[in-house]
């Protein structure tokens, strides 16, 4: 965006509002520290495949004995070597001062053998009520100064079928929304109680979980990351600061299954000075702050950020099983298009209910534009926690009133104006004196992921084959997203089978649902269709 709009706009903040304090700290294009150990790849993949004859041949112990070796300061470098190119690993433990730094043209990928993970015997790879059983792949516990980087990738391999079972990552991920349990996956990059991370220019792509989560942090950098996953692969998070402070996302490009980023502040901690800026989103679920939000959430500011093709746009979210005070959040110079939910400020985020009500207030949305039609939320809890925001140069192409929900909100008009109109239960909506609609509009801003960074391994949801068991069946529906068959969602379709049998047709679209099947006495009659892998 041209440069005379930022400073356009930071003089009005100081001016026309309280400024925002974001990261304290002085940011600043991170620098490759030097190499202590420079390791050579063993194995070599081919178009981002390692042969199974490799697959026993783990190089954790070489990587993990350089960091262990390596004074704060400096690096291991992973690099290819002739044919190698690629590296095989468990969980890896950074240590004070150390970051793995893997070269271009090479990649980390992750082991897909659960047994590497476990927490305890038999804890990984599994769908329970725990959820916890898992080692992340890159780990950093008390480890300031750590970081991961280089111009290569790392890949959790998410959509690889598991060693000893049928079934990849994401298959268990999915398993456990059917079930409503809990999938045991790791996560590539966690830190804990590890100040002054820093993620710089590494790809990270086929998270099984989370591709980065940071806790308890004071001080975190991610610059020129790119991530990596598909739509349809369920919780792969792209960055997730938790319960931290002085975080900056800067120069990013992510698509991924879940959240593009996801300010977490839950029970340990609030989750203050966050700066994310100059940042490329596309699908996911968008720029989240919560659902844990108990702790707290201020001092945030998201600048220069397009969405292209997210479910979500810009997104507040809790419940008041875990809802806190989210307050002095600013939005500014934001392009969307091609959003479901380009404005998604929701305190009623599952039907789960508790005694910590979520509270969002001084919310301000500066120079937004949406360029194609989606729903906009604009939700308080109730008159006691109404939402506060200040809308000012929002506009949003072909906005119609069905389009805009709002309930127990106090919303201000600023001088740029808005063509969005809440109304509703408990809705009051001022103007500053002048407020007169001066739309934005996004031209050059949407740009494509990089074609280098990209490389999904193996699909989020494995296709199936589905056969009649019943030959005979004279009872046929068809399934269509356009309205055009018998029924609409999967599910609809399942749960009207007769006891008979039949046949389910499913015509190409996307389909954004869990299918499960609990039979009736009367499908119990008689057997229907059996789906097995491929």
């Amino acid at each position: 965006m041209p440069v005379g709009r930022y400073f356009i706009l930071a003089l009005f903040l100081c001016v026309g509002s309280p400024c925002l304090a974001q990261d304290m700290r002085t940011v600043v294009e991170p620098k490759l520290p030097p190499v202590c150990v420079s390791l050579g790849a063993e194995i070599s993949a081919t178009k981002g495949e390692i042969d199974d004859n490799a697959e026993k041949r783990l190089d954790t112990r070489r990587i993990q004995a350089a960091i262990d070796s390596c004074k704060p300061g400096t690096s291991v470098q992973l690099q290819g070597n002739g044919d190698g190119n690629a590296f095989l690993t468990g969980p890896l433990e950074l240590k004070t001062g150390i970051t793995l730094l893997v070269a271009q043209n090479t990649t980390l990928f992750g082991s897909r053998n659960p047994r590497d993970y476990d927490t305890s015997p038999g804890s990984c790879g599994v769908v329970d009520q725990n959820g916890r059983g898992c080692k992340p792949m890159i780990s950093a516990r008390k480890a300031p100064g750590a970081g991961v980087m280089g111009d290569g990738a790392i890949d959790g391999r998410g959509g690889a079928t598991l060693i000893g079972q049928k079934a990849t990552w994401w298959d268990l991920a999915q398993k456990a929304k059917v079930d409503n349990a809990r999938q045991n996956v790791p996560r590539i990059i966690v830190t804990d109680q590890s100040d002054d991370f820093t993620l710089y220019r590494i790809t990270l792509r086929n998270s099984p979980n989370f591709h980065v989560l940071v806790n308890r942090a004071n001080g975190f950098t991610a610059w020129g990351v790119k991530i990596d996953s598909p739509k349809t692969a369920r919780n792969t998070d792209g960055i997730d600061p938790s319960s931290s402070t002085n975080v900056s996302i800067l120069y990013c490009y992510i698509r991924c299954g879940d959240d593009n980023v996801a300010i977490k502040a839950g029970t340990a901690g609030p989750a203050t000075h966050m700066t994310i800026a100059h940042n490329h989103f596309y699908s996911g679920h968008g720029m989240s702050i919560g659902s844990e939000t108990d702790g707290g959430a201020s001092e945030i500011e998201v600048r220069d950020l397009t969405i292209d093709g997210a479910d979500n746009g810009l997104r507040i979210k809790s419940n008041t099983t875990r809802g806190g005070l989210v307050h002095n959040v600013l939005y500014s110079n934001v392009c969307i298009r091609d959003v479901k939910n380009p404005i998604l400020m929701d305190p009623f985020y599952s039907t789960e209910r508790g005694p910590k009500p979520p509270d969002f207030r001084d919310i301000q949305l500066h120079n937004v534009f949406i360029a194609t039609p989606g729903k906009i939320t604009l939700l308080g809890l109730d008159a006691q926690h109404p939402l506060k925001v200040t809308m000012d140069g929002v506009h949003a192409a072909g906005v119609r009133a069905g389009d805009v929900r709002a309930a127990h909100a106090h919303i201000v008009v600023g001088a740029g104006g808005s063509n969005v109109k809440p109304s509703g239960e408990d809705v009051d909506v001022s103007e500053i004196p002048g407020s007169k609609d001066r739309p934005v509009v996004c031209g050059g801003e949407f740009v494509p992921f990089p074609a280098a960074a990209a490389g999904h391994v193996g699909e989020a949801v494995p296709s199936s084959v589905v056969r009649n068991i019943q030959e005979s069946t004279s009872t046929t529906v068809t399934v269509a997203p356009d309205g055009s068959g018998d029924y609409d969602p999967v599910q609809q379709a399942i749960e009207s089978l007769p006891g008979s049998g039949a046949l389910v047709r499913i015509r190409p679209g996307v389909y954004r649902e869990v299918v499960g099947w609990k039979p009736s006495p009367r499908q119990l009659a008689g057997p229907l269709l059996r789906i097995e892998p491929k």
